[in-house]
């Protein structure tokens, strides 16, 4: 496969698969400046002292105390981050509202609160809202004296969003809109002020409307008794013969699928940073236990068990953040790109999150699938006490559980990724045909066994992830040469492929970021970076290449299966690496430091 070096041009969205990507063009979190840490420090400070005393009552279901902290978060300037300077907000670059959300994500029911109102309550009317509807809205959404929420689910539609019910009839003398429907798993909906509410006009048109959560016909569900983030309040609506003005559509008519369909990518994003901020308290929590635990007279966290758990929290983690921190980099070039072009800089943001919906896909898949085996670890860790309302990871373990389910589930997101980047593909946006008929030759040439460049330190991963690439290509071309326009109906197919494209997402990102870093600082300085990029790299081609077994096998068979399953393991071969001792060293940093320290 032929790739091509990035040094000033940003990589499109999906390219990773079929382009080389640089450590020097790639941003990590070492690099925020003094000024996001700034940011950063406020955040922790807020969440240390003003949300984790409260979380007990916050989860027993006072509302009025999460009110009260958003409004609080409104004054440190938390909740405007991300809105422009001119409508009261703070005009923050995505880095910086990254490393806010990142500790705000550590903050359990009230985390959500905050989630729901910056973001779905929020950016619908910062991106398509008129001038008039963003002066009315966007200060008092950034100070805190308006909450918000965002009304798109219904009974019989979930991730089939455009099979909504609820209906918009105009009336007779054109001044309002009157809304019949019922919405569910409202966020925010007990005491929001606001919502953003999706309906077909004349049963038809899919559209969005401001609408005053005090307006006559408005009535409330009970709260929903839920397993998790039990402290926010979930609701459902109901709208009967509600009037609103017609100066409340947001967006144009018929098209609020842009709306519901855009906002999500940042959402998804965020989705992936605010569990990043959850996992690394986790770990924090998981260490101290393990370190004040004593068994056989020694503390639980000198057991190798253990340690294997504390480690492997932590190597999934620093992956993680290094995708994340990646993709937003990726996302403020693009936006700096297209405003030096001439783009209003809202509206660049939109575009940029749009471009990188492939990643931004994966991201909310892998953040909530780390968090997920992070706390289940930690329950694991406390033992007979994590099974205790009286500790802490317990309610960490239920509050992570909905994070595969918010902002699309994470098989929507796998079909996403998979089925955006083919469409990609067809319109000719990213270049996957050249490479994937390259792989196709290769498959039926003398294998290359050789290891790259002798005198690059990590040339053995740079091979390894050029050749998982490889396998991705010739898997999901096969697929897509077998099944062409009816790809879409072999979902266990494409859930395979995604997952092979999440585990490379992550690996490139890993060693990116500690390539970067052993570039500043020097091997010595970097040893247990290079410790978990190779561990990750070393579990990671083992998964692809299970993945890429499963769906060759379900459409190959003959002489065609036995080529494909030899290339695949071709393309997933690495060293053999010692991960039990890079872990151990790992989990000796980690119990020292007392928590996740990288």
């Amino acid at each position: 496969m032929e790739t091509t070096t990035q040094t000033n041009q940003v990589l499109k969205g999906g390219e990773f698969l079929v382009k080389e990507s640089t450590a020097q063009t790639t941003f990590i979190r070492e690099e925020i400046s003094e000024e996001q840490q700034m940011f950063s420090q406020t955040a922790e400070d807020f969440i240390s002292n003003k949300v984790f005393p409260n979380v007990q009552k916050i989860d027993k279901g006072a509302h009025d105390l999460v009110i009260q902290l958003m409004k609080e978060s409104g004054e440190l300037g938390l909740l405007g981050a991300a809105v422009p300077e001119e409508y009261g907000g703070m005009g923050t670059d995505l880095v910086t509202d990254t490393v806010i959300n990142e500790e705000i994500g550590k903050g359990h029911s009230w985390a959500a609160a905050f989630a729901a109102h910056t973001g779905i309550g929020t950016l619908p009317i910062l991106y398509f809202g008129t001038d008039e509807q963003k002066n009315k809205y966007l200060p008092g959404l950034a100070s805190g004296d308006i909450k918000a929420a965002y009304c798109l689910t219904e009974p019989g539609s979930g991730s089939d969003a455009l099979g909504a019910k609820t209906k918009a009839v105009l009336s007779e003398d054109g001044k309002h809109y009157v809304l019949n429907g019922q919405k569910m798993w409202i966020t925010n909906g007990g005491f929001a002020d606001i919502f953003t509410v999706f309906a077909k006009i004349d049963g038809e048109k899919f559209t969005g409307f401001i609408v005053d959560a005090k307006s006559e016909g408005i009535s409330l569900g009970s709260e929903e008794d839920k397993l998790g983030i039990k402290g926010s309040s979930t609701r459902q609506v109901f709208f009967q013969n509600v009037k609103v003005p017609v100066e409340n559509v947001l967006g144009e008519i018929g098209k609020g699928h842009k709306i519901a369909f855009n906002v999500l990518n940042i959402g998804r994003y965020k989705l992936c940073v605010l569990a990043l901020g959850g996992s690394k308290k986790s770990i924090a929590t998981s260490v101290k236990y393990a370190n004040e635990r004593i068994q056989f007279n020694v503390p639980i966290s000198s057991f190798g068990a253990i340690k294997h758990k504390l480690a492997e929290m932590a190597v999934k983690v620093y992956a993680c953040e290094a995708a994340t921190y990646r993709t937003a980099g990726l996302i403020d070039d693009k936006i700096n790109a297209l405003v030096s072009g001439g783009a209003d800089k809202v509206q660049a943001k939109l575009q940029a999150a749009e471009e990188y919906s492939i990643e931004c896909a994966i991201l909310k898949v892998f953040g909530s699938e780390v968090l997920d085996y992070v706390v289940d670890e930690a329950v694991q860790v406390f033992g007979g006490t994590g099974f205790s309302e009286e500790y802490p990871v317990a309610r960490a373990y239920r509050d992570s559980r909905i994070n595969r389910i918010f902002e699309g589930t994470n098989e929507i997101n796998r079909l996403l990724s998979v089925g955006q980047l083919v469409k990609k593909a067809m319109k000719g946006e990213v270049d996957l045909m050249t490479p994937a008929l390259a792989v196709q030759k290769e498959l039926m040439s003398v294998p290359d066994f050789g290891s790259g460049d002798a005198d690059d330190f990590f040339a053995a991963e740079k091979k390894a992830i050029a050749n998982a690439k490889k396998a991705i290509l010739m898997t999901a071309g096969a697929a897509v040469q077998k099944f062409m326009q009816n790809l879409d109906k072999e979902q266990e197919v494409i859930m395979n492929i995604a997952d092979m494209l999440i585990e490379l997402f992550a690996c490139e990102s890993v060693l990116l970021r500690t390539e970067k870093l052993v570039g500043i600082k020097g091997e010595a300085a970097c040893a247990l970076q290079i410790d978990m990029t190779r561990t990750y790299i070393s579990d990671a081609l083992e998964r692809i290449n299970v993945s890429g077994k499963h769906a060759i096998a379900s459409f190959n068979d003959g002489d065609t299966l036995r080529i494909m399953l030899m290339g695949l393991k071709r393309f997933t071969k690495y060293e053999p690496y010692n991960t039990i001792a890079a872990r151990r060293r790992i989990a000796d940093k980690l119990i020292e430091e007392g928590g996740y320290c990288f």
